[in-house]
């Protein structure tokens, strides 16, 4: 359907492909992989044909119809959710706005001379609207967008009044009603909870186009796709299978060629050897001469590519009393609408608590009644006895001064710490080099969000509350996050909406209900085992 034939692309005077191939065929389900930078976002721009390449060819079957979700979802209001989705659903919605002014020239009295020929187009537009399923459009528009997570009054309601995340999940709905026969999805589940995750799985396995997308979730990837498309240095690889298995088959490669250098490397050894002994011999000269020859024609096995790998150990946090927070006959309400009625919780030290429930159900409300940033409107809320409590909640990015560098962030916070210590605190969460000068004002989500769990983490607290931490994080940041925390001796109270950080890192559930909070010992995998869903609500 889509075919890349050698295209080179150069921005600036960083080379981004060079000479790459690649197709996408109907019902190929690719996850783009590559280092941050490495031209993800160019070669959807190339595709969608916002961008050619400098040279090569981005050749698209002709009739063939191309959906693009980005992060940059531009304006959206001044209607209703439900009709900001019609609208993008391609061909059915301009035949859509045909048969709406068509009904308005019958009505108009000044155009009663044209009735035969507006009553005949009307006809045919029609026709034309029912076999594209236009009368079932906003059904399905109202399904997507529940599965979305969207209530009946979110999907009626001015787009205009939602926020930036619930806008994401409108333009992504758009492109899911389209069913187009290409679907190019940029980081779909940045703003996804578990619940609408799942359901966006469940809707991909069912869509029969072709899928390419990028995603830092790995088990979001692992359920999707069924094959790889790696961009490194340039070139364009393709893997058969998962996420995993291209993991296992990339490890398998690079020690390989590990393997093929290392041998090389030691025949060349050997090769230079003989030639520096025997050179001014004239008796060797013929021999020296012909092994310079073979050297000279020998086609160098590079090195595998050193993947850059940041690891971050905790400093020991202070241990803490056995019982960290404490609610008891908790009230909270915003509105009419009653979140918690008489809720009591025991957190006790090292406990890792994992908190899930459906939209709406007080996940983010818990958090921030723990931390002090709300307070319940009847019953207590304690901390126990030597608790430091550190908050990650998403405003907390906000809060950074834009006018200041990271490193100068960094120093406003632990001014008697070393330049040293903190460049390798700045190094560990991804700002190396030159980029610990950048302005916090210039940083994307998932920088700002580093540079918030790095001020957070260094001097760390012994109870830690977090609210979504891996949003915009890549895969490599999460992993490290993973590694971090795993070491970690306080206590972790957290929403998160991958499985993979929820399975690793918990060992006890928290589910809210509207009965009140059904607790699970055991982690996030022991809870999946024992109710036989993922999410509160959902059966696996």
């Amino acid at each position: 359907m889509i075919r890349l034939d050698s295209i080179s692309k150069q921005n600036g005077q960083r080379l981004v492909f060079v000479e790459a191939s690649a197709a996408l065929q109907r019902g190929e389900k690719t996850g783009l992989v590559g280092p941050n930078g490495a031209g993800k976002t160019t070669l959807f721009r190339m595709i969608t044909g916002e961008e050619p390449p400098d040279e090569g060819q981005v050749l698209v079957d002709r009739g063939t119809t191309i959906g693009f979700f980005s992060q940059d979802v531009g304006e959206m209001a001044g209607r209703s959710a439900v009709a900001e989705v019609m609208d993008g659903a391609g061909d059915v919605s301009t035949v859509a706005a045909e048969l709406a002014s068509l009904e308005a020239a019958l009505a108009d009295p000044d155009r009663a001379d044209e009735l035969d020929s507006i009553l005949e187009r009307f006809g045919e537009v029609q026709a034309r609207f029912e076999t594209l399923g236009g009368y079932a459009l906003e059904g399905r528009a109202r399904e997507v967008l529940a599965g979305l997570g969207f209530s009946q009054a979110m999907m009626d309601g001015d787009v205009g009044t939602l926020s930036g995340g619930w806008k994401m999940r409108v333009a992504l709905a758009r492109i899911l009603l389209m069913r187009p026969d290409v679907m190019l999805l940029d980081e779909p589940s940045n703003h996804l909870d578990l619940e609408s995750l799942i359901w966006l799985e469940q809707f991909l396995a069912g869509y029969d186009g072709a899928l390419l997308l990028t995603s830092h979730d790995r088990e979001f990837m692992n359920r999707v796709v069924n094959r790889i498309l790696e961009i490194d240095g340039g070139t364009l690889t393709a893997y058969a299978g998962d996420y995993a298995f291209y993991e296992q088959q990339r490890a398998l490669a690079e020690k390989q060629q590990q393997a093929q250098f290392e041998r090389q490397q030691a025949m060349l050894a050997k090769e230079i050897a003989f030639i520096e002994r025997f050179k001014a011999r004239a008796s060797h000269a013929a021999q020296v001469q012909s092994r310079v020859k073979k050297l000279e024609k020998i086609d160098r096995v590079e090195p595998p590519k050193r993947r850059q790998t940041v690891t971050f150990d905790f400093p020991p946090a202070p241990r803490s009393g056995d019982d960290v927070a404490n609610l008891r006959g908790v009230h909270k309400r915003y509105g009419d609408r009653v979140i918690y009625d008489g809720l009591d919780l025991l957190v006790r030290r090292r406990e890792r608590c994992a908190v899930l429930g459906v939209n709406g159900a007080g996940k983010s409300t818990l958090l921030r009644l723990v931390a002090g940033a709300t307070r319940p409107d009847a019953g207590t809320v304690t901390l126990g006895g030597s608790v430091k409590l550190g908050y990650f909640a998403q405003h907390a990015m906000e809060l950074l001064d834009g006018e200041r560098t990271v490193f100068e962030t960094l120093e406003a916070e632990f001014p008697r710490a070393s330049q040293g210590s903190l460049r390798a605190l700045a190094g560990c969460f991804g700002f190396s080099g030159d980029e610990v000068e950048k302005r916090c004002r210039v940083l994307s989500g998932g920088e700002k969000a580093r540079l918030v769990m790095a001020l957070m983490l260094y001097d760390p607290p012994n109870f830690l509350v977090l609210d979504e931490p891996t949003n915009h994080l890549d895969m490599a940041t999460k992993e490290m996050l993973i590694g971090a925390l795993a070491g970690y001796e306080g206590t972790m109270l957290f929403v998160s909406h991958d499985r993979h950080f929820l399975a690793a890192l918990s060992n006890r559930v928290l589910e809210l209900t509207p009965e009140g909070v059904h607790q699970y010992g055991g982690g996030y995998t022991e809870y999946v085992a024992r109710t036989g869903q993922e999410a509160p609500g959902l059966h696996a």
